[in-house]
């Protein structure tokens, strides 16, 4: 009598093992992919800083300044803007049907509260991350979506550039909500290019970080760290 329980105690547990075994082989089948499909940026290495394209805002008076630094969420990097104006740039192709959510963590210590971000004197922003699109033979005619931490605007209120309407500004973050604090955001990039461009995009072709206060002639400190596209 006991030999037959103990025997159906057993039949019992590896009939249960084995169900609990496919469901974790099925869930990692589902998983896996998911956890796969997210492309880094910027590793805010000093190896990977060396090699990133520096551009200065034409008629800046001078160079935002950039420095490496960690906590423990890994590297990241600091913008401190003095009326100055350059940005940090990388050619990335990103495949936007498979990874088309830009994630991006940063934090505005100093912000530029009080200027009117959408006219030529007071467009300037403490931290923005550009996603470009080539559309043609010289940087002019190409496409952007500026995501900008902005110090006076609501969040996902969007506007073109006050130079050019090919770029359109469209507010992350906003320091009336979160200053001095890291804030983690998600936004669909191929969704905002066929809403604010009407393209239909597969890929992108760079991504840039910028703080600039050339215009305001104002002071910024900003920090950057895990920006990545994912799939979901």
């Amino acid at each position: 009598m006991f030999k037959f329980c103990q025997n159906n105690v057993l039949r019992i547990f590896f009939k249960n093992m084995r169900k609990i075994f496919k469901f974790l082989i099925s869930f990692f089948l589902l998983a896996s992919p998911l956890l796969a499909e997210e492309v880094k940026v910027f590793e805010f290495s000093e190896e990977e800083f060396n090699t990133l394209n520096v551009r200065k805002v034409r008629g800046a008076d001078s160079k935002t300044q950039y420095f490496l630094g960690s906590n423990e969420n890994g590297n990241y990097l600091k913008a401190v803007a003095n009326n100055a104006a350059s940005g940090l740039g990388k050619e990335i192709k990103i495949d936007l049907n498979k990874t088309p959510f830009l994630n991006i963590t940063w934090k505005v210590e100093k912000d530029l509260s009080g200027i009117n971000e959408r006219s030529k004197k007071g467009h300037d922003y403490a931290a923005r991350v550009f996603v470009v699109k080539k559309t043609g033979a010289t940087p002019l005619s190409n496409r952007a979506m500026n995501y900008v931490f902005s110090s006076n605007e609501d969040i996902n209120t969007s506007h073109p550039s006050p130079y050019t309407k090919k770029s359109i500004d469209f507010v992350l973050s906003t320091t009336k909500d979160n200053l001095n604090e890291w804030v983690s955001v998600k936004v669909n990039v191929k969704e905002h290019f066929k809403k604010f461009h009407n393209l239909d995009l597969n890929e992108i072709n760079g991504v840039a970080i910028m703080a600039d206060t050339d215009n305001s002639k104002l002071s910024s400190i900003a920090y950057y760290q895990n920006i990545y596209f994912s799939s979901r």
